[in-house]
């Protein structure tokens, strides 16, 4: 018998750990990391990471999944400082998150965190997150004709302008896209500086509607509304041949309670103080910071149908602002897919309508019909694709009504 000694293998380098409070909390965790890389990974608590983090071993690691629920949030140091080590050290870093408040995730992330991912963990969700973090996608280079040439200027006082459908589907996008255009172009010799904020983070569809691509800076700029100046906002945006300048929603999904109030403030002065209109296509759902662009606004338009379901959503709404004190009398209804001039018994059904909810509709938008899909499609505004469509003449009438009255009140203002 030889007496060598039989050579074992030697156990494969630790490329991850994750790190909790106590790992077994996150039993679904255990078995997803297990999956993905098999006995690559082992586990620490917080305090243990920092001393693992001080050690040669540590810099094998590609990233640290972080592991920590509502009970963590008493007190964030610790987490934050292990995030903090692996950021200088080149490890990325995963959230995995339960019953957090996005307060607190946004802390996270702007401390350093690379993804986050709620728990329980959705089916395959740490495998992708894990190929995200780890083989990142190099965004491609904003082409010249949609990069943002205007610079700040920092004295503009701008009318803001949000856009909110009462119901999904009742074209509220399609009409602040295409109102932004207009007053982009509503003179020609000097055109006002228009910028169109597309706020619905999750399913903002602005950047389809004019062919633009969404655009990692966005998700950067809004994780860290404090840094951000004129200059890294005008630097987040777009442009649509080189006349309406445009914020998309960030490329991937993210909770809409991700910013809050005091964000929303910023971005919406900061638009302000750098244009001269700022529209903004809100999200159908009420968030957290929608009483901020409320109050900010000047006019706020609500785009409901002759349906039941918005009625009963601005029945909804009216009663909430009502109960809460907030401008309600900012919001200007317009009925989009509105009957026809000829078509009496749907002219009764609108008064009735108005009547019921006790609101006043101001304008009553026609249907423009296959076109304006057409037109969304393609990624164009109705005024490039159908000129003479009834809606595009409507809208264009509108926004050369707001420009009037906004350059009458500044003229007053100055003389």
């Amino acid at each position: 018998m030889s007496g060598t000694a039989l050579l074992q293998p030697e156990p494969m380098p630790l490329v991850t750990c994750t790190v909790s409070r106590d790992v077994q909390i996150f039993d679904l965790l255990i078995e997803d990391m297990e999956t993905a890389l098999g006995e690559r990974w082992g586990d620490l608590g917080f305090d243990d990471a920092l001393a693992f983090l001080a050690q040669p071993e540590a810099k094998a690691l590609e990233f640290l999944a972080i592991a920590l629920d509502a009970e963590d949030e008493a007190d964030l140091s610790p987490v934050t400082r292990v995030i903090a080590t692996a950021k200088s050290m080149g490890i990325k870093v995963i959230l995995i998150t339960e019953d957090v408040s996005p307060a607190s995730l946004h802390a996270l992330l702007r401390e350093g965190g690379d993804e986050f991912v709620p728990y329980p963990l959705p089916e395959g969700e740490l495998a992708q997150a894990i190929e995200r973090v780890l083989t990142p996608e190099e965004e491609e280079p904003v082409a010249p004709e949609i990069q943002n040439k205007l610079k700040a200027t920092g004295d503009r006082s701008g009318v803001v302008i949000p856009v909110q459908g009462m119901a999904g589907g009742v074209g509220a996008t399609t009409f602040a896209v295409n109102l932004a255009w207009e007053l982009a172009n509503v003179e020609k010799n000097d055109p006002p500086r228009v910028v169109l904020l597309d706020l619905d983070f999750q399913f903002g569809s602005a950047s389809t509607y004019l062919d633009l691509p969404r655009r990692e800076a966005v998700l950067e700029m809004l994780s860290d509304t404090e840094a951000m100046d004129s200059d890294v906002f005008m630097q987040a945006l777009l442009s649509y041949n080189q006349r309406l300048q445009v914020l998309t929603a960030p490329t991937d999904l993210i909770p809409m309670d991700l910013v809050g109030p005091a964000d929303i403030e910023r971005i919406i002065e900061t638009a302000r103080v750098n244009f001269d209109y700022v529209v903004i296509d809100m999200p159908t759902t009420m968030v957290e910071w929608s009483q901020a662009v409320l109050e900010a606004a000047h006019v706020y338009f609500a785009l409901l149908e002759l349906d039941m379901r918005s009625a009963q959503n601005t029945l909804r709404l009216k009663r909430a602002l009502q109960a809460e004190e907030l401008p309600f009398d900012k919001l200007r209804f317009l009925l989009n897919r509105a009957p026809k001039f000829t078509d009496l018994n749907g002219k009764a059904r609108v008064k009735r309508l108005a009547e019921s909810l006790g609101i006043s509709i101001e304008v009553q938008l026609p249907d423009g019909s296959k076109q304006v899909a057409q037109a969304d499609d393609h990624g164009m505004p109705l005024s490039e694709t159908a000129p003479k469509n009834p809606l595009r003449k409507e809208i264009l009438k509108l926004a050369t009504s707001v420009h009037e009255v906004n350059t009458s009140d500044a003229m007053e203002a100055r003389g």
